[in-house]
């Protein structure tokens, strides 16, 4: 019914219009659609402005329609090494340190390598702010059980979804179900050999990463505060090293002299304190390459040798992200200065020289050759009478004239 009421009306509108009018809207359309069909005909490459982007300043005309890119330069690659023996993150969570670490470095490069070594007694350390925390969680759960406080809101549990007013109620149904239910898949997981350990895999991944994400915040580490964990979820590849004195530190500066041998990085970041990376940083700098240190010595020896030097608060605060960029600045500014400014080389120098002398050598005894040859021409061309002529008038000084002229012809002939 609505359809031949739409149709009624715009059959009444049409015997409504008079005739020009019609008459002139198809004339408008017919030429407008001449117009875009010579213009596909003079130029095939119209159509493509609708698809492509080019440059603003190719018109419809020129010859050339290839896009100018812009070529990129290649970003610096950096390495960052953190000493954990030395340079535990304690005023904030590991993983929080690392990528506020991260995130300050990045103006200097691509940050293509993180590294941090510590030995056993690092991972098992746990901070001071770290304990405080603990036992003020314990204190809480002890005032929840006697009923003489209860909590704002309720804790959540982020596998199921329940609801709970109670702490230790919480971490024992998590305890109780979820960690069993996780254990049971790494159990199915374990026990199966190939294409059923791949399906089993991809099957539980979702839960177990769902399982990892609620109890990074519920259960208590065993062991120390969760340090390696952290690091390795922000990025980091952690390594552990023998319980022997300076361990970390030898493999650290192993570590470090085997990327500047392969040039695998152009900006080296130390988080450390120990001034026992000091030729390291000195080798690196003979390599020409850049050094960043982060300690929170602010006259140390390392800071004293690096181009660049950070403290904590300042990584953690996020000054060190705007003054990197200064940093950078000033690095490029000096490479620009190297590149102008004139060196002495004694073998440059040398070669040079020699080059110098055989050229001027050369030239002389050329030099000397044609003046032989011209010589020898003359005295060819030359009778004996000139030759007698031109000794007479040797004889004679330049200042000397003749006043008889029979002097003179007898001797001009």
């Amino acid at each position: 019914m609505k359809k031949f009421q739409f149709l009624r009306l715009s059959v009444a509108l049409y015997q409504q219009t008079p005739l020009h009018m019609l008459m002139f809207l198809k004339f408008r359309n017919f030429s407008h659609s001449i117009k875009s069909t010579r213009l596909k005909n003079q130029n095939p490459c119209f159509e493509l402005f609708r698809f492509c982007h080019f440059d603003s300043k190719l018109g419809l005309g020129s010859s050339s329609l290839t896009p100018t890119l812009s070529p990129q330069k290649p970003q610096n690659n950096v390495a960052i090494f953190w000493d954990l023996d030395n340079k535990p993150p304690k005023t904030v969570s590991p993983f929080e340190a690392a990528i506020k670490l991260k995130t300050a470095v990045c103006s200097f490069g691509f940050v293509k390598y993180m590294v941090a070594y510590a030995n056993r007694h690092a991972f098992s350390y746990v901070p001071q702010v770290v304990r405080e925390e603990r036992k003020q969680r314990k204190s809480l759960n002890q005032l929840e059980n006697k009923g003489v406080i209860k909590p704002v809101e309720s804790y959540l549990c982020r596998v199921c979804g329940r609801n709970f007013y109670n702490n230790e109620k919480f971490i024992n149904h998590f305890k109780q179900i979820h960690e069993r239910e996780q254990q049971k898949r790494l159990n199915q997981i374990e026990s199966a050999r190939g294409k059923r350990r791949v399906m089993l895999v991809g099957k539980y991944a979702m839960k177990m990463q769902k399982y990892k994400n609620a109890a990074r915040d519920i259960l208590t580490p065993k062991v120390g505060y969760g340090l390696a964990d952290e690091l390795k979820r922000a990025g980091f590849w952690v390594r552990t090293v023998l319980d022997k004195p300076q361990a970390a530190d030898v493999a650290l500066k192993d570590h470090m002299v085997d990327m500047m041998d392969k040039r695998r990085a152009e900006c080296f970041v130390l988080v450390s304190d120990d001034s026992d990376f000091v030729h390291v940083l000195k080798e690196a700098k003979s390599r020409c390459l850049k050094t960043v240190v982060v300690g929170d010595v602010n006259d140390g020896a390392l800071k004293r040798v690096a181009d660049a030097g950070f403290s904590w608060q300042e990584i953690l605060m996020g000054k060190a992200k705007k003054d990197a960029e200064t940093v950078v600045g000033r690095w490029k500014d000096r490479d620009v200065l190297k590149r102008l400014e004139w060196t002495y080389d004694p073998e440059v120098e040398k070669n040079l020289h020699g080059m110098v002398y055989e050229f001027d050598n050369h030239e002389s005894k050329d030099e000397c050759d044609g003046n032989d040859s011209e010589d020898g021409d003359i005295d060819n061309i030359l009778d004996g009478d000139d030759v007698g002529c031109l000794q007479k008038e040797d004889a004679r000084g330049w200042w000397e004239l003749d006043s008889n002229p029979e002097v003179t012809s007898s001797q001009s002939c």
